[in-house]
């Protein structure tokens, strides 16, 4: 059962709609037309700057923020863009710019990547997150905030 005035913080579990948009309005993610997101405050799953805003609103609030680059997904790092071989790709692949790549990596986890230049046989791609650099504003709606139930 929702406590209707328990506030977010430690030791919650948020239910929400959110909708992410870039500075100019543009929308990148929502679930408002779809199922509420659930986290537990705190879990490390979320940007610390979007935890933040969420600290004390209650299930029925509404709210926008900004959130800059070094609290959201931080600033592109020169080093995450690698020029590769050509023929490091597969041959059916039809390269051009802006095409998202997908590789494997040491821990054999997917790194996706986008191909930001081709020239004389080397292909240029940015590993940065998409939306590094940037920044990004949420609208959300807490739906529910109930204390984190303990397995046991």
């Amino acid at each position: 059962m929702s406590d209707i005035n328990l506030a977010v913080g430690a030791g919650t579990q948020v239910t929400l709609h959110f909708a992410l948009k870039l500075s100019n309005g543009d929308l990148i993610d929502s679930t408002f037309d779809k199922d509420a997101a659930v986290f537990v405050v705190g879990d490390g799953q979320l940007l610390p700057g979007f935890e933040e805003q969420l600290i004390g609103l209650v299930a029925g609030e509404e709210k926008s923020f900004n959130i800059p680059p070094e609290k959201g997904f931080g600033q592109p790092n020169p080093n995450n863009r690698q020029i590769m071989s050509v023929d490091m790709f597969s041959p059916e692949m039809e390269l051009s710019e802006g095409l998202m790549v997908s590789f494997a990596d040491a821990n054999k986890q997917e790194l996706p990547g986008v191909i930001v230049a081709i020239d004389e046989g080397k292909v240029e791609v940015d590993f940065n997150h998409p939306l590094a650099g940037k920044d990004i504003t949420f609208d959300v709606k807490i739906l529910a905030v109930e204390p984190v139930k303990l397995d046991g």
